[in-house]
């Protein structure tokens, strides 16, 4: 592929709304790790390749992901180690199906030239990716990686990538993102990491930790040491910033956790008990419950000044509050109609109305970042649920159910969620175990998210970009 960059030239490559016009070779420098991006490439109007993932369950769809080439050791190496991450992540959607390398006929060296599509067709791969991968002279490693529809005998995207050899796991992310979004047409959310809580001890005596990793498990850390109690982590718009609720003795505080520097700051010591903070999302305030005589009600606080606004006057339980994509509205759960259910009201705390009447309690609610479905735990018979619904109530759907299931968080894609799964303890103390799945909203392709010990209270960040 090096000898055929011509085929890697787009007339224009994009930094952030500016269009530039420049050949491939020269690049673009992403400020954020310094990345260099092609565009993705157009190709003739027609019948093409594209999974609808709006229809509800579909058949995984089998394609072909060669290791990428390269000249030296070294280079092999982190072509062979990138396809396994894209062909992990593109599987693990349950939307494709990677076909195993020992079936493949034409060799990843062969595809330096043009792919034979016949040898694809025979072992039915409907879509092929071939790479390449060069250490570069200056310390960097470059990327680079066609999308072909076999059938179509057609190129459908072609990316490269230049940045430091440490960001090898993040390109194949990337990667990963613009195939799904080619054939689905509908953005990746590989490219993502995910902050939970990370627990140990008895269950009567829990250490919780604040812990962090890319959302395939990888690249695991933990964020504070264990000594005091960590609650209801979430992600800023911003990714840099997590707000959390930490407990030192009894005085519950609300800090951001600055993820870049390790910087911890304290929001705020409120009185009585605080809850659930949760960004607005242009990241300027954060949103909470907090209880004061006995009464939980929620408020934001500007982050720019401290000032703290009170939203809800009721004298029922109001938490759990979350924000509209546009900033909006407002859902959150009340006791208010004398059981658990969700509400929705302005910013502003106005219009307050009732949206869940399904039998059973309703909690955790989050929007989902398309705007169209809130997400909800559910409590019916003994039996948890995560479920989700529109935003007027209308189409409830349940999607997992266990003796535990709680707390989910969307992908930024709005089409897969994660929460955390706790096993029933047993008399003797055993059992109780708690883990991280992922499901979408087909409820069909469940996976556990593996992480090193106990896992709960997941939160997906937006996009890295």
């Amino acid at each position: 592929m090096a000898n055929h960059d011509s085929n890697f030239r787009s007339p224009a490559y994009v930094l952030g709304m500016t269009m530039i016009t420049m050949p491939f070779k020269n690049c673009i420098k992403c400020a954020a790790m310094t990345l260099m991006i092609g565009l993705v490439f157009a190709w003739p109007a027609g019948a093409e390749l594209r999974i609808d993932i709006t229809q509800g369950k579909v058949e995984p769809l089998p394609i072909a992901i060669t290791n990428f080439v390269g000249t030296v050791n070294g280079e092999s190496q982190y072509g062979a180690d990138i396809s396994r991450v894209i062909a992990a992540n593109l599987e693990r959607s349950g939307l494709f199906r990677p076909i195993k390398k020992g079936a493949f006929i034409q060799t990843a060296m062969a595809l330096q030239t043009l792919p034979r599509f016949g040898d694809w067709r025979v072992i039915n791969a409907q879509a092929m990716v071939q790479g390449q991968v060069q250490l570069l002279g200056n310390g960097q490693i470059k990327v680079q990686f066609r999308l072909w529809d076999v059938f179509a005998e057609q190129q459908m995207i072609g990316l490269g990538y230049t940045t430091v050899p440490d960001n090898w796991r993040q390109v194949a992310h990337i990667i990963a993102d613009a195939i799904y979004k080619r054939i689905t047409g509908e953005e990746g959310y590989f490219n993502t990491r995910i902050v939970y809580i990370s627990e140990t001890g008895k269950q009567t005596r829990r250490i919780k930790r604040l812990a962090i990793m890319d959302q395939d498990g990888e690249n695991h850390k933990f964020l504070t040491e264990g000594d005091a109690l960590v609650l209801t982590p979430r992600f800023s718009p911003t990714l840099q910033e997590i707000t959390y609720l930490s407990f030192y003795g009894d005085l519950p505080r609300v800090y951001i956790f600055n993820i870049d520097t390790g910087r911890q700051e304290v929001l705020g010591d409120f009185p009585g008990m605080t809850f659930a903070p949760r960004f607005s999302p242009d990241g300027k305030k954060v949103i909470m419950s907090m209880a004061k005589d006995g009464n939980s009600d929620i408020y934001i606080m500007d982050l720019r000044t401290r000032a703290v606004r009170q939203l809800t006057f009721h004298s029922a339980i109001d938490t759990s509050p979350s924000y509209s994509p546009d900033s909006r509205q407002i859902v959150f759960n009340s006791d208010r109609g004398g059981t658990q259910q969700l509400y929705l009201m302005e910013s502003s705390g106005r219009g307050v109305r009732r949206i869940s009447y399904g039998k059973g309690r309703y909690a955790t609610p989050v929007w989902s970042p398309r705007g169209d479905l809130i997400a909800f735990t559910k409590i019916l018979g003994g039996r948890f649920y995560i479920g989700v619904m529109h935003v007027d109530g209308s189409g409830e759907r349940l999607l997992a159910e266990d003796f535990l299931v709680e707390a989910p968080t969307w992908a930024p894609n709005g089409r897969v969620l994660m929460y955390f799964r706790q096993e029933r303890t047993t008399k003797d103390g055993r059992g109780g175990r708690s883990r991280l799945y992922s499901i979408d909203l087909t409820g069909h392709n469940e996976r556990e998210i593996l992480t090193p010990i106990d896992a709960s209270d997941p939160a997906w960040s937006p996009i890295i970009r």
